[in-house]
């Protein structure tokens, strides 16, 4: 098929989602109970970093290592859903005790993840945006599910469907390194919106792979140039190489 980069995507040497500088994690660390998530907004977030993901799909348990998070700090951040006080039904989740997931859409089709911080009443919240498989399994349902998302809209264009030995290398390599990609590789979706994390028995954080403070690094939030000067903090924070 022209134009298409033959070589599989199973039989890459590292990790799927460039996983490179990442060990597999333990398979049944603890989970993170309540208090992890009852704080502000910017020290869970940078304390998610190197925690498990876990949410269980019809492909099978999915776990993974978040690489990658915003924090948005409520009713005074000009780049938060819930600016100004806004409360509806949306957002609702957000105002709801620490722990609580907050999945909404965007562009009417991409689901974006986020965790509900502090207490309630406090509406901060952790945008995960990236992370990478915690171990093989984990990475092969991811490709399939990527892969299903991709072959809706190859159908829609009335090309053939992609195979795990047949799919475009960029695929693996940003298997999940953005919040909607996040999403659909860990099959969330707006059904996971509003659910205790810290209670659920499929969809919540555990413990994850040592992190050095060193290797976390900050920078400016993404796609919020509206919120002025809200949109220059740096709020976001993500695993740099181990040689940053």
């Amino acid at each position: 098929m022209p134009g298409r980069n033959r070589g599989s995507c199973l039989r890459e040497e590292a990790m799927f989602g460039g996983t490179a500088g990442f060990p597999e994690a333990p398979k049944e660390p603890a989970r993170l109970p309540r208090g992890f998530f009852t704080r502000d907004g910017i020290t869970v977030a940078k304390e998610l970093l190197g925690k498990i993901l876990v949410h269980d799909t019809p492909e099978g348990r999915i776990r993974g290592i978040i690489t990658e998070v915003e924090s948005y700090m409520g009713e005074t951040d000009k780049g938060s859903h819930t600016y100004g006080g806004r409360r509806t039904e949306r957002t609702e989740p957000m105002y709801h005790i620490g722990g609580t997931s907050y999945v909404y859409l965007i562009y009417g089709m991409y689901s974006c993840m986020n965790i509900a911080a502090a207490v309630e009443g406090t509406p901060q919240a952790v945008l995960l945006r990236g992370v990478v498989p915690a171990d093989g399994e984990s990475g092969e349902r991811m490709l399939r599910l990527r892969l299903a998302q991709l072959n809706r809209r190859q159908s829609g264009k009335g090309q053939p469907p992609y195979t795990p030995e047949d799919c475009p290398v960029s695929l693996k390599k940003h298997l999940a390194d953005g919040p909607g990609k996040l999403c659909a590789a860990m099959g969330i979706t707006r059904a996971d919106n509003d659910v205790d994390m810290v209670e659920s028995a499929k969809f919540y954080v555990t413990e994850g792979i040592p992190v050095a403070m060193g290797r976390i690094q900050a920078g400016k939030r993404i796609g919020i140039d509206y919120a002025e000067e809200a949109a220059d903090y740096l709020w976001r924070f993500y695993l740099g190489s181990p040689e940053e």
